[in-house]
């Protein structure tokens, strides 16, 4: 903790000190921001990850670590929002991608990498019978929902307050302005009599309920296993289809969520890190919608897509689910996000502070209020400031998670870093603690 610093009178006033000492440390990424904002609305082409006063402009990354222009390093607990599980100098990872190079970038026509990586889809996720790629978890969702809308010949969709499933499919704290215009019918999560209600009242107009199994940017908030098992019962009812977003939860065991739990929805969509940290998307599911899309058939689904093969993202996957990310590593990795876990929380309760964190295996998320969580919708009972002070207060200890307060492990990480992390919460929280709620 810095020497100069004293004890703040409210959250907000700490927060303003806080991005004051941030912006006086790092004049370099300040500088560079000004410079963006000539070319970009707001010096920014993402929009998740944009913060006061400006956000860090990283120079370069290498295992678990990241370099600002101001010359100054972090420990990577934002990993890309759960896409960088391989860290940022996986050698197998680099090494395909230079030999995929080597043999020319864009081919355009069939290679036997599209194949050799469906094959790993079909033995690794149990509701992948066939596959497509594609190049993002938003374009995955587009397609697959606008697959359910194709093979079942019906117009409405059913989804979940505070979700996201995309730029373009968002119903969080982003808004919806620039939604796809499909026909929505919105439930609470994991609430299964309004659901149950839901399906059962547009049943004969249903194409699929989508919901990510345990949300990513909306909380880290598991479905129940009650909850799930009424989606599976009714949508099966209605002739409609189940659809899980695994665009982040796939990571979470060998199998995908869908896998650990032994449900099998009819579609899954993927991407993040299993394009090892290149653009990457595809949606899988049953043979009987997937084969819609053989061109051999009379009257098939199109599906285009100048990069869907492209090879660099194809090495590159291939290397990560072969060598790194094997079923055993996944294991690991999710044993060790649950340890760390339970230890943050330990540290909120010696505290006295109301809050907990969220989430299953290597992704958590921090929500500094005792209230029940049970919904994405719920993150929005802890506020902006006492987000974004944690996260300012983790930055200025050289520890770098998502402004919204997720924190995710990579693969090159050590008990070196989880206790450094521990550390670093801890003596954040102590620091505040006079500020933050009180259990």
């Amino acid at each position: 903790m810095p020497d100069d610093m004293r004890q703040n009178y409210d959250v907000a006033a700490a927060l303003a000190e806080a991005e004051a000492r941030f912006a006086e440390a790092n004049p370099k990424s300040g500088a560079a921001y000004a410079d963006a904002c000539r070319g970009m609305p707001g010096g920014n082409t993402r929009t998740v990850l944009f913060y006061p006063p400006y956000p860090l402009m990283l120079a370069r990354g290498e295992g678990c670590r990241l370099f600002d222009l101001d010359g100054h390093a972090y420990v990577d607990f934002q990993v890309e929002q759960t896409a960088g599980i391989y860290g940022h100098s996986e050698a197998k990872i680099l090494d395909a991608v230079r030999a995929a190079m080597s043999e020319g970038i864009t081919l355009g026509g069939p290679t036997v990498r599209e194949a050799r990586l469906a094959s790993l889809f079909q033995s690794r996720f149990p509701a992948v019978e066939l596959v497509r790629f594609t190049n993002s978890g938003t374009e995955a969702n587009l397609l697959a929902l606008a697959t359910a809308r194709a093979v079942t010949g019906r117009e409405k969709l059913i989804g979940f307050k505070g979700s996201y499933h995309g730029s373009v499919i968002s119903f969080g704290p982003y808004g919806n302005s620039l939604n796809v215009p499909f026909p929505w019918t919105f439930c609470r999560y994991n609430d299964i009599e309004g659901a149950r209600a839901a399906i059962r009242e547009i049943a004969q107009d249903l194409a699929a309920v989508i919901l990510e199994p345990m949300t990513g940017s909306g909380g880290c908030i598991r479905a129940t296993p009650e909850f799930i098992a009424m989606l599976r019962e009714e949508t099966e009812k209605a002739g409609a289809l189940l659809m899980f977003d695994e665009v982040m939860t796939s990571r979470l065991s060998p199998g995908g969520l869908h896998g650990a739990w032994g449900v099998k929805p009819d579609i899954v969509t993927f991407g993040k890190y299993l394009g090892g940290g290149l653009t990457f998307g595809a949606f899988g599911g049953k043979a009987a919608i997937m084969e819609r899309f053989d061109p051999r058939r009379p009257g098939a689904l199109a599906h285009a897509g100048t990069f869907n093969n492209n090879v660099l993202t194809l090495a590159a996957a291939i290397a990560g689910l072969e060598e790194v990310y094997t079923p055993a590593a996944a294991t690991k990795l999710n044993a060790a996000g649950d340890a760390l876990r339970e230890r943050l929380n330990g540290v909120l309760k010696a505290a006295g502070v109301a809050g907990q964190v969220t989430g299953i295996g290597s992704m958590m998320m921090v929500h500094l209020t005792g209230e029940a969580l049970t919904s994405p919708e719920d993150s929005g009972k802890v506020s902006p400031d006492l987000r974004g002070l944690l996260h300012m207060a983790m930055i200025e200890r050289g520890y770098y998670m998502a402004r919204r307060n997720m924190i995710v492990l990579s693969l090159p990480m050590t008990a070196v870093e989880i206790d450094g992390l521990v550390g670093a919460f801890e003596d954040a929280i102590r620091q505040y603690r006079d500020i933050l709620p009180r259990a």
